[in-house]
């Protein structure tokens, strides 16, 4: 039975992605007794649907999974969604227009359970839609109970080995979101902005400048600071000044932390503008003066100007201050800003409770841990080693939100004393139950600790949430599986993602989390921005999917190496669709001229042995670059191969010897079916990590009946043959195309058909044991050896 005509992959990509799961070709089994090969696969925030960076990157990691399958590795690929914390509130609000903070905690979090609940299936789908191999059973969700419970006992274990602790602090916090935020959540934006010069008051009535981009920060001005060795304001220090518009007096003071050079040389320092102030404040024992809200309004220090938000608050403020001319120059510049990644808002500096995890005292083996990891590319590494080294606070790990894990804690309503859950009783929520044992004061009443942990803190679990590390009996991971052997995610995760599961792993199990990391790139637009909705430039998976299919998307994604960004072009989703064409039909010739045929060794013609030497180094090459996590050059290289070296070449050459078997021998055609045979299937091996379902289509049309696995998925990977090895045949058979090429360039001179007879050709008499065939496919009427090639048309 030929192939069909025309490859329909709407079609065949369903049938072959229902197929896998109904034989359950990905599946782990735990009791098989292969070498086990584990991937940290990342969670995606559940959004709705899938991005095209998510695209990109699983298809990416999934690549690794397919090949270490077809090595013979027992493959354990689970998949789960990260669905708590602040990014889901903030869905489920754009959702169902409602706010978090005007509802009852327990309201909102079955709103946020049943709206996932609702989403979820959906949004896996797209990751089935791209053929990630998964083992769709090890499924896990950031908020289900085992996550909660893996999450918790994680808690528990660092309050006992005192690396996480609660304490009152200026820490950044969101206006926007109303939650304190971490450092990796921190991200750089230019804005504009004016350097405004404003004229403070001695009490000798003297009038210093200083400069601000932030005069919203009056109202919380505590302090004057100049340095100590500058000249031009000895005279000031010890004396007080006058804060404009709002009338507190505050104190000049020396310090070697002001900058001589910016501004005016006097820093104000305000309780808070950024960490300089924060530092400042605690090392003088200053009383803080906060103006602004949690929710980002000006608050009664900022007197006429209360209620107010910041930044209508800052342009009111300028504009009084200039009415009472105390604005000496205002000029208009633009600077770098810390804004909120999840929002885009300006960060602050507030007094809150947090709870925080210890990092800033254990950099060394942070570092130490990175370097035992091996990781592609290796200049990843140092992102990270980067990112360790300008820690500046510990890792926050509190949210001010309803919808996450909740702290297995509570404090104690006399003596506030926190009392923690203890183990057995996980998971827990702290406001339904209480703790096992009273406070040491005596007391049973307590209040649940309110707060909830961000998303990070259980997302850095994910080995552990695999393997099972709370022993849960429905869970198919094993912690003696720990750690593993890869972990896949893109380079803006490296802060995040990578570096909490490092510090998790160390702190728990003192050991690296995973073996091998590899780094993915993003994709950009075409005109190599960053896709976002704000500039218009996002483009949807789906839209791909439904136009060009899985495949031609895989093969993209197959373009870019690790950790390179790449522009999204469409022809290069044009060239993968010419890739299946050119599969598809190169395939039903092979398969046409196999059909009652065996793949039995024979007795191999010239051109036989030269295509399979070749063959021998493409599969040496695959090999080698997959197991190096460079599958872009094993791409490049199978397409080099297929176009030219087979479709090109090789199955012109040997058409005489299929179609003219009487003249040519039964034993000449059988050397050319033997050949077809293995290098077609030999290419759908190398490719079907790549492009699964055309891959699969083909093997279960004609090469089951043989290789008796169920699925190409299953399959060996190819390996090399060192009969197949001929150099000297290698050198004669290059020299026989290059041979070719010149006499299809003559013909070409000559505007005649490529199928028009030759009457001569001089040759190489090297070239003798393959002048069959050379004669065949050039249509020479004659063949003569000398030194210097000739074509006589």
């Amino acid at each position: 039975m030929e192939l069909s005509k025309d490859y329909n992959f709407q079609e065949i990509e369903k049938k072959w992605q229902k197929y896998w799961e109904e034989k359950k070709i990905y599946a782990f089994d735990p009791h098989n007794k292969k070498n086990i090969y584990s991937i940290d696969t990342p969670p995606p925030t559940l959004s709705g649907k899938m991005h095209i960076g998510h695209a990109f990157s699983y298809s990416q990691q999934d690549f690794f999974v397919r090949y270490q399958r077809m090595r013979g590795k027992n493959v354990f690929y689970p998949f789960g969604t990260d669905d708590n914390g602040l990014p889901t509130e903030r869905m489920i609000e754009k959702l169902k227009n409602v706010k978090s903070t005007k509802m009852q905690r327990q309201e909102f979090i079955s709103l946020c359970n049943e709206t996932l609940k609702e989403l979820r299936p959906g949004f896996i789908q797209d990751w089935r839609d791209i053929a990630i191999s998964c083992d769709w059973n090890i499924f896990y969700s950031t908020i289900d109970k085992h996550c909660i419970k893996t999450s918790q006992k994680s808690f528990l274990d660092l309050y006992k080995k005192k690396l996480v602790y609660k304490k009152e602090d200026a820490f950044i916090w969101c206006v926007q979101c109303q939650t304190a935020i971490a450092q990796a959540e921190l991200e750089d934006k230019e804005q504009d902005s004016t350097f405004n010069d404003i004229l403070f008051t001695l009490e000798s009535g003297e009038k210093i400048t200083i400069s601000t981009t932030r005069p919203e920060l009056l109202p919380a001005c505590v302090a004057l600071f100049v340095h100590p060795e500058d000249k031009r304001y000895k005279h000031l220090f010890g004396k007080k000044v006058k804060v404009p518009l709002f009338n507190q007096e505050v104190k000049i003071y020396s310090d070697e932390s002001v900058d001589q050079e910016k501004g005016t040389g006097i820093l104000m320092i305000c309780s808070y503008g950024d960490k300089n102030d924060v530092e400042a404040v605690k090392r003088k024992n200053f009383k803080a003066r906060i103006c602004i809200t949690r929710d980002g309004k000006m608050n009664e220090f900022a007197k006429q100007f209360l209620g107010l938000p910041i930044k209508e608050a800052r342009k009111a403020i300028l504009d009084q201050l200039e009415k009472e001319k105390v604005v000496v120059t205002k000029k208009p510049i633009k600077h770098i800003v810390n804004v909120h990644d999840k929002c885009g808002t300006d960060i602050e500096f507030l007094d809150s409770f947090q709870w925080f995890i210890k990092v800033l005292d254990h950099k060394k083996e942070l570092l130490e841990a990175g370097r035992k990891i091996k990781w592609y590319p290796e200049y990843m590494r140092t992102r990270y080693e980067h990112w360790v080294e300008g820690l500046q606070w510990d890792w926050c790990i509190s949210r001010q939100r309803h919808f996450g894990v909740a702290f297995p804690a509570w404090n104690c309503k006399d003596c506030k004393t926190i009392l923690v859950a203890e183990e057995k009783q996980l998971p827990v929520d702290p406001f339904i139950d209480k703790p096992i044992k009273k406070c040491s004061c005596g007391s049973q009443e307590f209040e649940a600790e309110r707060d909830v942990m961000d998303t990070w803190a259980t997302s850095s679990l994910t080995p552990q949430i695999a393997f099972n590390w709370v022993g849960d009996k429905d869970c198919s991971g094993d912690l003696k599986m720990f750690p593993m052997d890869l972990r896949v995610q893109a380079h803006d995760l490296v802060r995040t993602w990578a570096f909490y599961t490092i510090v998790k792993s160390l702190y728990h199990h003192k050991k690296i989390p995973w073996k091998k990391i590899a780094i993915s790139g993003h994709i950009m637009d075409p005109h190599g921005r960053k896709m976002s909705k704000s500039l218009g430039n996002v483009i949807e998976p789906r839209s791909i999917l439904d136009k060009y299919g899985a495949d031609a998307w895989r093969f993209l994604a197959a373009s870019s190496k690790l950790g390179e960004n790449i522009p999204y072009q469409e022809k290069d989703l044009q060239t993968g669709k010419k890739m299946i064409i050119k599969l598809w039909n190169a395939s039903k010739f092979c398969i046409t001229h196999l059909e009652n045929s065996t793949p039995e060794k024979v007795e191999l013609e010239a051109f036989d042995r030269w295509l399979l030497t070749k063959l021998n180094l493409l599969i040496k090459g695959c090999t080698g670059v997959f197991e190096n996590y460079e599958y872009a050059k094993a791409k490049v290289d199978i397409e080099e191969f297929f176009w030219h070296t087979f479709c090109d070449n090789y199955l012109e050459i040997i058409k005489d010897r299929l179609y003219n078997a009487d003249k040519r021998g039964t034993k000449a055609k059988q050397s050319a079916q033997y050949t077809l045979y293995q290098t077609l299937l030999t290419l759908l091996k190398l490719l079907s990590p790549i492009m699964p379902h055309i891959t699969e289509e083909i093997y279960q049309h004609y090469f089951i009946r043989f290789e008796k696995t169920k699925s190409i998925h299953l399959s060996s990977w190819p390996e090399e043959h060192k009969e197949w090895n001929d150099k000297k045949i290698e050198k004669s058979g290059d020299l026989a195309i290059q041979t070719i090429s010149l006499v299809r360039q003559e013909k070409t001179k000559a505007q005649k058909s490529l199928k028009e007879p030759v009457r001569k050709i001089i040759l190489s008499k090297k070239l003798k044991i393959l002048e069959q065939d050379i004669k065949a496919v050039t249509q020479a009427q004659e063949l003569l050896y000398g030194k210097e090639f000739k074509v006589e048309l």
